[in-house]
């Protein structure tokens, strides 16, 4: 009798993965209104381009950089995250699936994700580090110290992964 009981259980948990189907579902449309931000931005850049100086140029293109590794953060979690935990994608023999599909494993994707957050924590610091007034105020110095602070201990993390 408790084998069934156990057996059962186990059947439970083991379809109760695909409740995280629609979590990997949000997180495309969240890559989808990414993508809206991105081309609004850009139209954005592309408008005011001879207008503006040269650094809201680099500031604006950091962004756009910034941008596009928090959406591709985005689809490796959604791709690693959906085959670790609900279920294998089918797509063996399209020629483009990436190589790392089907071979990262949740260590593998802490790193990745770690990574990410580095790289996209560098950009958003020396976009701040580009706009930097000549005079800085107390309160501007604070928030930079605050940057570098939160920047290093991703670093740090990062490293200890």
């Amino acid at each position: 009798m408790s084998g069934k009981v156990e057996h059962l259980l186990e059947v439970i948990i083991f379809r109760s993965r695909w409740l995280l189907a629609p979590f990997f579902l949000g997180l495309i449309v969240s890559v989808l209104l990414l993508l809206i931000k991105f081309v609004q931005e850009l139209f954005h850049l592309s408008l005011h381009v001879i207008s503006v100086t040269e650094s809201d140029i680099i500031i604006g293109i950091l962004t756009l950089i910034d941008m596009a590794l928090v959406g591709s953060l985005l689809m490796m979690i959604i791709f690693s995250g959906y085959e670790i935990f609900v279920s294998k994608i089918d797509v063996a023999e399209h020629a483009d699936r990436p190589d790392w599909m089907g071979k990262v494993d949740f260590g593998g994707l802490k790193l990745k994700v770690i990574g990410a957050i580095v790289a996209i924590s560098a950009i958003d610091l020396l976009k701040t580090f580009v706009e930097i007034p000549s005079e800085p105020t107390e309160g501007n110095t604070e928030m930079f110290l605050w940057k570098v602070t939160i920047h290093m201990a991703f670093v740090l993390s990062g490293v200890f992964f």
